[in-house]
C-alpha cells in the first residue's frame, strides 16, 4: 500500500517554528492559512501567491488551507453574511486558480476550540493541552457567570469549582481566563469576558437543527464553486465533541457527517477525520468512524487523547490513548489505494498536537499552544513507522 502523504501545519511568518524545521522533519506538505486576513475578508490571488512562494521558497507545498475560516455572521446567517458567503465563493476561486484545492472549515459556534490547561505536566516532565470539566464549570459559572451553567451540573461539580476558582490569585484567574477566550488559531483576536457574553447571546435560542440548517444552507452556497474548481471543503470535527456553554453541537459523531452528507451529496463535501478531536467523545469509536466515513475522507489530523472517569482528557502519545492508530492509518492507506485507483490524489495527513519537550520545554509559551516543534515531529516520525511497517506488509 502507498504511504499516506505527510504534513505539517505552519502558522506564517509569525510561527516559532519555521518553514526549514518543517522541511528537515521529512514533510512535504504544509497545512497552512492567511491568518491576518479577518475572519469574511477575501482572500485574494495576489495574497494566496505570497504565501505559496514563501512554502515553495522552503521546498514544500502549500496543499492544505487550514483553515477558511467561517464568520460568525455566515453560522448565524445574519448581519454580513451575504458578502462574506460571496467572499468565501472567491477566495474558493482564488485558491484554485492557485493550485490549492483542499480547504479545511469548521462550523464550531463561539470559541473555536477549548482547553483549560495549556500546559498540563505529565508524570514524564512534558506539557501537553488539558480539559478539566471542573475547571470548566469554574470559567463558565464564576467567569462567564452564564445563566444556568451552574444548573446544568451536579452540586458535587460546582463545589469543585467553586475551591478551584477561589484557589487562585488575581493574575492566576485573568491567566486562566485568557487561556480560554485567546486562543484562536493563528491569531490573537483581543476578545475580553464581554465580548463572549455578546457573542454567546447572538445564539440565544440556535437549537442544534437550526445550525444544522445554517450549515447546509452555506454548504449549498459554497459547494457548486467548489465542484466547478475541482476543490474539496472538508469540515473540521467540534473539539470537544460534547456541549460547551450551551451552544449547539453538531459536527461530534458519526450521525452527524453522515446527515451532511446525505443533505448534501456534492463529491466536494468531505471531513477532515481528526482523531484526537474526536476521540476526545467517549461515544466516538474511532476504528468504526473511520470506515463509514472512508469515501469522504481526503485530509486528516493524527493524534489521541486520554480521556479520564471524570470526562477530562489530555493529549495522549501519537500511538497511546484512545485512537487505535495502527488501525486507522492502515484503513487510510486502504482508502487511498481506492482513491489512486480511480485516478484521485494522496490523503495529507499531519500530525496533531504534540507534547512540549526537550528543548522546547525552555522557550517561551508561544501564541500556539500544542504546536512545538519536537513533540510534532516525535508524533511524525510514530506514524511514519506505522505506515512504513504496513506498506512492508507487516
Amino acid at each position: 500500500m502507498e504511504k499516506l502523504k505527510e504534513g505539517f501545519r505552519w502558522y506564517g511568518d509569525s510561527d516559532p517554528v519555521p518553514l526549514s524545521f518543517i522541511r528537515q522533519s521529512g514533510a512535504s506538505s504544509v497545512f497552512s492559512s492567511l491568518h491576518h486576513i479577518p475572519y469574511g475578508e477575501l482572500w485574494s490571488v495576489g495574497e494566496i501567491e505570497k504565501h505559496k512562494g514563501k512554502v515553495a521558497a522552503a521546498g514544500l507545498e502549500w496543499d492544505v488551507v487550514e483553515s477558511l475560516p467561517v464568520s460568525e455572521d455566515i453560522k448565524l446567517r445574519s448581519g454580513d453574511y451575504l458578502r462574506h458567503i460571496e467572499n468565501y465563493r472567491e477566495s474558493i476561486r482564488n485558491l484554485s486558480a492557485c493550485g490549492i484545492r483542499k480547504i479545511i472549515y469548521n462550523f464550531m459556534p463561539v470559541l473555536d476550540w477549548i482547553r483549560t490547561d495549556l500546559h498540563y505536566r505529565l508524570p514524564d516532565g512534558s506539557r501537553c493541552l488539558r480539559f478539566d470539566p471542573v475547571q470548566f464549570a469554574a470559567f463558565d459559572i464564576f467567569v462567564l457567570k452564564r445563566s444556568g451553567a451552574a444548573e446544568e451540573r451536579s452540586p458535587e461539580c460546582v463545589a469543585k469549582a467553586e475551591a478551584f476558582f477561589s484557589s487562585l490569585d488575581g493574575d492566576g484567574k485573568k491567566s486562566f481566563e485568557r487561556s480560554i477566550i485567546d486562543v484562536f488559531p493563528g491569531c490573537k483576536m483581543g476578545l475580553e469576558i464581554g465580548d463572549v457574553k455578546k457573542m454567546l447571546a447572538r445564539y440565544g435560542g440556535v437549537t442544534p437543527q437550526k445550525l444544522k440548517e445554517n450549515l447546509k444552507l452555506f454548504l449549498e452556497d459554497v459547494l457548486p464553486v467548489a465542484e466547478e474548481s475541482g476543490a474539496i471543503l472538508a469540515i473540521h470535527p467540534d473539539d470537544p465533541p460534547f456541549p460547551v456553554l450551551g451552544l449547539p453541537r453538531i459536527a461530534s459523531r458519526v450521525e452527524d457527517f453522515l446527515e451532511m452528507f446525505e443533505a448534501c451529496p456534492s463529491a466536494s463535501n468531505t471531513v477532515c477525520f481528526c482523531t484526537g478531536s474526536l476521540s476526545a467523545g467517549l461515544h466516538n469509536d474511532l476504528a468504526s468512524m473511520v470506515d463509514r466515513l472512508a469515501g469522504r475522507i481526503r485530509v486528516a489530523h493524527l493524534r489521541s487523547t486520554q480521556v479520564e472517569p471524570d470526562g477530562s482528557f489530555f493529549e495522549a502519545g501519537h500511538l497511546e490513548g484512545r485512537v487505535p492508530m495502527v488501525r486507522v492509518v492502515r484503513r487510510l492507506m486502504e482508502i487511498q489505494d481506492k482513491i489512486l485507483a480511480s485516478g484521485g490524489e494522496k490523503i495529507v495527513f499531519r500530525p496533531d498536537h504534540g507534547r512540549d519537550m526537550a528543548d522546547d520545554l525552555s522557550k517561551p509559551p508561544t501564541d500556539n499552544p500544542g504546536y512545538s516543534f519536537i513533540g510534532r515531529m516525535k508524533g511524525l516520525c510514530e506514524i511514519r513507522g506505522v505506515m512504513e511497517a504496513i506498506s512492508k506488509g507487516a
